[in-house]
């Protein structure tokens, strides 16, 4: 998985170099993802278990994928 992140961001930065642009993009720090409904649930009983707002936990584990890069 990680892997493939580098792998995106290595091609991003080379498309951004052939065509003479800077790769820097504002964040809003909003993300709307796509998952499937059993995920969901899964996920909203692991936050609710854990005292935590789905919200909450998703950043808790976005922020241990991108320190572990």
């Amino acid at each position: 998985m990680r892997d493939a992140f580098r792998e995106a961001v290595d091609d991003y930065l080379a498309t951004c170099a052939k065509a003479g642009l800077e790769p820097k993009k504002p964040y809003s720090g909003k993300i709307m993802l796509r998952v499937s409904p059993e995920l969901h649930a899964k996920a909203a009983m692991i936050a609710a278990a854990q005292g935590k707002s789905l919200n909450a936990l998703a950043s808790e584990a976005l922020e241990q994928i991108a320190s572990g890069l």
